[in-house]
């Protein structure tokens, strides 16, 4: 047997052996049949080239040998026993770095609320979240997860959902209504100022999509205004600028003190919210199973 080649087990074996003067004590400690490690030591002896052991019908003793890697093997096995547990605590303590690619809208919603409670219990998981409106390749970017809406998400990524379903608002401010009309369909929107948002993945302005009693409607509105950013066009109609079309979870604080009045709900069904999704070969660590699960949406 090549020296390089000799198994950890066996030398443990010995140890064990050497230690308790006896193959039954030994046997026993180790979980073994006596058989079983006598055989483990026979081998090792072999191996060596070397009679490691004296044995007698009643006693069992280390040769020359055997107390000089008794000395020098034991205190070694014992650092890397050590070591070994020591690594367990990582088992009991989740650790790592999770790099998440988000919008704004989700990043601020239900990530950080989410965050704020999660990490303070596992103080050695790091969350990095990178806000980007664009949809990404995370797995060609670093990313261990994505959070998107349903309806973006590839086929061949497992999907977590970890919000309600969402609806968007049409909203305007009192001022706006007192000079113009409350549309009551999609179709009159095309006579009101809107404020519109451009995506940043295509360039194009976003459309305002609609859907009742199973009609759909995608209406392209003009207006004086455009931002790539959703807080700007909040403002914008607080200002009576025009009419916004945003999720109605961001207009909800507007509309509750009523600087905001909503228009043509009927016309806004609720649609798959937001999703945390990651490739399904992905290996997860103790550290992304447990973010996933205080994630995961059980409403």
């Amino acid at each position: 047997m090549n020296n390089s080649r000799l198994n950890l087990n066996d030398l443990t074996a010995f140890l064990a052996v050497a230690r308790e003067r006896s193959f039954t004590r030994a046997a026993a400690r180790l979980g073994v049949s006596q058989s079983a490690l006598s055989h483990t030591i026979r081998n090792l002896e072999a191996g060596l080239g070397l009679r490691l052991l004296t044995r007698t019908t009643r006693s069992v003793a280390p040769t020359e040998a055997g107390e000089r890697l008794l000395a020098t093997l034991g205190p070694r096995i014992g650092d890397i026993e050590a070591e070994l547990a020591g690594l367990s605590a990582y088992r009991d303590r989740p650790a790592g770095t999770i790099r998440i690619t988000t919008g704004k809208h989700p990043a601020e919603t239900i990530l950080w609320p989410a965050l704020a409670r999660f990490l303070p219990a596992y103080p050695d998981i790091k969350v990095e979240l990178v806000v980007d409106h664009k949809l990404v390749d995370i797995a060609a970017e670093g990313f261990d997860a994505g959070v998107r809406l349903g309806e973006q998400i590839a086929q061949d990524m497992i999907a977590v959902k970890i919000a309600p379903d969402m609806r968007m608002a049409v909203v305007g401010s009192p001022a706006y209504f007192a000079d113009h009309p409350k549309p009551k369909e999609p179709q009159q929107l095309t006579a009101h100022q809107a404020i519109n948002l451009r995506l940043p993945t295509h360039g194009g302005l976003y459309v305002w999509e609609f859907e009742k009693d199973g009609r759909k409607l995608n209406v392209r509105v003009e207006g004086q205004l455009i931002f790539n950013d959703t807080d700007l066009v909040l403002k914008a109609a607080l200002g009576g600028l025009g009419l916004a079309y945003m999720p109605e979870d961001k207009a909800a604080p507007s509309l509750a003190s009523k600087q905001l009045v909503r228009v043509l709900a009927d016309w806004c069904p609720p649609f798959p919210g937001y999703h945390l999704y990651y490739p399904s070969r992905r290996q997860q660590t103790p550290a992304f199973t447990l973010l996933v699960e205080a994630l995961r949406h059980r409403g």
